[in-house]
């Protein structure tokens, strides 16, 4: 081979994203020995065909892989890398969340001393209302804080609030710790999403916090770990205080609105009422294909438009038979509310009715 052919060890190591001190230590252990050295000086040259297998090394390494799984990868056939890849992330995947584990168990430890007890009630209870709250969380990496969970304890209450900007959930619980001081912070909603199978299996959970995040202490089961979001919540109280008067209240059978919305396979939904039904109309128009609900309805005839995606978990989160829809008018926060059980309410943003549509032309 001639020497026009073979690279110097500083050309390679640009071309592969590998060091020089690398590349000799990779020759030294057998991963990749250059394809020629100077007898004389010493020094190390390399082949062109030689780059798929040192970038292949380099990208190996790059994922944590020990250096004999990788000498066993290079020498291997492309789907028992692919294999050998798989089983490498599965591996660190494990050791990592045995890490987190750890590393609660010890943060819980060292925070002991300064542990205080906010609540105590059920576990399936608790794992519903997180279930029903996390509907309205967003996973936007910009606002982190709306992936999160707000909680607030009290003597004798606790209550979960989430908010994703179009819709606010928030339900209060009983709690059995009457003493409890007021405290309130927002918690990663992953970790609570992570706890909900094992509190639908335990009968009895105990809500610490500390300063470092709040502690689920199952009995039976091991305890979980939730990370508080640093970024303040916004201030869904002054919101709620300053929402203007509900002006058409209208009730009906939550699994009869359900289904008449699960009929509708636009991504936007039409609401409209007369004296004795809710109207799941057409969004085209069409008056042949409105779904009427036999419902209980007080006050104007009501006529607002809602995203699919916002209004149904809305509604589908409900506690009790019956929902109560309280209406604002077309640009104003709707409230959603069991007609029996007030522990649980959501807020759902109503959006501008397409071009083409009036409220005069076709009120039922």
């Amino acid at each position: 081979m001639s020497d026009a052919e073979l690279m110097s060890i500083g050309s390679f190591a640009q071309r592969c994203g590998l060091t020089a001190s690398a590349l000799r230590f990779y020759a030294d252990s057998g991963s990749l020995l250059p394809a020629e050295v100077d007898p004389v000086t010493g020094y190390r040259f390399y082949r062109e065909d030689q780059l798929a297998k040192a970038v292949l090394l380099r990208r190996l390494r790059e994922i944590g892989m020990s250096l004999p799984s990788v000498n066993s990868a290079l020498g291997a056939d492309v789907v028992d890398v692919i294999r050998s890849v798989d089983d490498h992330v599965t591996t660190v995947m494990r050791e990592a969340e045995s890490v987190r584990q750890q590393a609660a168990s010890i943060t819980t430890t060292l925070a002991e001393r300064t542990r205080l007890q906010t609540a105590r009630l059920s576990g399936p209870v608790l794992a519903s209302a997180i279930e029903q709250i996390l509907t309205a969380t967003t996973d936007d990496p910009d606002i982190a804080v709306l992936g999160g969970v707000h909680v607030e304890a009290g003597p004798g209450v606790l209550t979960l609030t989430a908010s994703d900007r179009y819709r606010l959930s928030t339900r209060t619980l009983v709690s059995n710790v009457d003493s409890a001081a007021a405290w309130a912070a927002t918690v990663n909603g992953d970790d609570l999403r992570q706890s909900l199978g094992d509190l639908r299996r335990t009968s009895s959970v105990s809500v610490d916090v500390t300063n470092h995040g709040m502690n689920l202490r199952l009995i039976g089961r091991g305890d979980h770990h939730c990370r508080f979001v640093s970024e303040p919540f916004p201030d869904y109280r002054s919101m709620l205080d300053t929402l203007p008067a509900v002006t058409s209240r209208v009730e009906v059978p939550t699994a009869t609105l359900l289904h008449a919305l699960e009929q509708r396979s636009a991504d936007r939904i039409w609401l409209c009422s007369n004296d004795k039904y809710l109207v799941v109309r057409d969004v085209h128009g069409d008056r042949s294909s409105d779904i009427e609900l036999p419902a209980r309805v007080n006050g104007p005839t009501i006529d607002v438009w809602f995203e699919m995606t916002t209004l149904y978990p809305a509604i589908s989160t409900a506690v009790g038979a019956e929902v109560l829809l309280d209406f604002r008018g077309p640009e104003q926060p709707a409230t959603v509310r069991s007609a029996d059980r007030g522990d649980l309410t959501t807020l759902v943003m109503p959006i501008a009715a397409p071009c083409g549509t009036t409220t005069t032309e076709h009120t039922p």
